[in-house]
């Protein structure tokens, strides 16, 4: 497969999850921002996703303090910014376009209509209007377009670089969204509520930031399953980022890194898959309290760095330059 051809396709499914990412990170703020004396609260964890996003700067100098609309203009509308729904949405039917002989008519025809759709919904209002029922309609449409990826196409090197782009993505965004919400409370107490979940008080007063961020990453209903308890912190960082049978655990994300690396590795790849496989086997036999030894944030801040690094690798043996 041609370098282009595999940038291509690789970036059609970084930028679809991205979306959906993106959508799923404003959600948490904002359902936050709906609860009784919360909106401060809710004000900073947006100003935390955009910190850990390198965009507060940016967003400061265009719109001034932080709030929800105008968080959802800069996030959602904003043609200038890069990490924005719109620009994402935009990329994704692009690089799709681009390698239409690479992809199905489904996969086609899907990108296409929901850049076209999300034109319209942007026309009439929706994201500013109802921004609940955008979002879901976002992450609607990436699971619709994985799902024809899955349903429609020969499991190829193509299909192998969109599964690298779609899980890397999805790796970077989880560690985000458990760094937005951790990442204000991580002091000593903090560490200690990490280590003593079952605290009467604390699960009173937590249980629904906690229950915000699972139903924002579709984990509430895992998160019952698995632990058939009060929500805590411990357990939803557990379940998000150790958990290898939940979809979007970041152990999850680089198990199915490493399984598709090997099966598009060449002769230059093999630092990258080494990398890849060490990540994943130390995610594998992590403990909770070794990651809380360390300092929840500086452990994300360190794992999203190993990410950051092994997307620059993989550019660099696979895709163009």
């Amino acid at each position: 497969m041609l370098s282009r051809t595999a940038d291509c396709l690789y970036w059609m499914a970084r930028y679809t999850e991205r979306a959906e990412n993106t959508a799923r990170l404003i959600d948490i703020g904002l359902q936050q921002s709906l609860l009784p004396g919360q909106q401060r609260e809710a004000e900073a964890s947006l100003a935390g996703m955009l910190g850990l996003a390198e965009l507060l700067p940016v967003y400061r100098k265009k719109f001034g303090d932080v709030n929800p609309e105008s968080v959802i203009r800069f996030m959602v509308l904003d043609e200038e910014n890069p990490s924005s729904i719109w620009s994402s949405l935009h990329n994704a039917r692009e690089n799709a376009r681009a390698v239409r002989g690479q992809i199905t008519t489904g996969l086609w025809e899907t990108s296409n209509a929901t850049w076209l759709e999300f034109l319209k919904l942007c026309d009439e209002g929706l994201p500013l209007a109802e921004p609940g029922k955008f979002f879901e309609w976002v992450q609607l449409r990436s699971h619709l377009s994985r799902g024809i990826t899955i349903g429609t196409m020969i499991k190829d090197e193509a299909f192998r670089f969109i599964r690298l782009g779609t899980f890397l993505e999805r790796a970077d965004s989880t560690a985000r969204m458990i760094d937005v919400r951790f990442h204000e409370i991580e002091t000593q107490d903090a560490q200690a509520e990490l280590l003593d979940p079952d605290d009467p008080e604390f699960a009173v007063r937590e249980f629904y930031h906690w229950e915000a961020v699972l139903r924002s990453l579709s984990a509430f209903e895992a998160y019952r399953k698995v632990y058939r308890d009060t929500i805590s912190g411990a357990r939803v960082a557990e379940l998000l980022i150790l958990n290898p049978d939940m979809p979007r655990s970041i152990a999850s994300c680089m198990n199915e890194v490493v399984a598709n690396l090997q099966l598009v590795g060449n002769g230059n790849s093999e630092e990258t898959r080494r990398r890849a496989g060490k990540l994943a086997a130390t995610l594998r036999y992590l403990t909770l309290d070794e990651i809380a030894e360390h300092g929840l944030h500086d452990w994300l801040t360190t794992l999203l760095a190993d990410i950051d690094d092994l997307g620059g690798r993989m550019r660099q043996d696979f895709l163009v330059l």
